[in-house]
């Protein structure tokens, strides 16, 4: 079993992820191997909260270019959380609206 902290790696701030706050939905960064289960477990054990339902989508790599020379930067995983109704939310994200 990993860590929760290997698991999810960072919020995504973005208008759109802060929109979605208000119907307790939350998006995250998350390692590229990990499954729905391990998703909600990590999420109520760093947030201390209870995990209705988790999303999650495959996000290409995008191209970068420097001068002639095209690389790609990785591939990565984010996964929306929506929290149950009678929970808490994250006080990490309620500090941003």
């Amino acid at each position: 079993m990993r860590a929760a902290q290997d698991i999810i790696l960072k919020p995504i701030i973005t208008e759109d992820s802060m929109a979605r706050i208000a119907d307790k939905k939350y998006t995250f960064k998350v390692a590229v191997d990990a499954n729905k289960v391990e998703i909600a477990k990590a999420v109520e054990e760093l947030f201390k909260v209870s995990v209705d339902s988790v999303n999650t989508m495959n996000c290409k790599g995008r191209e970068k270019r420097v001068g002639r020379n095209i690389g790609h930067k990785p591939d990565w995983k984010k996964a929306i959380v929506t929290l149950k109704k009678d929970s808490k939310g994250i006080e990490f994200f309620e500090g941003m609206n």
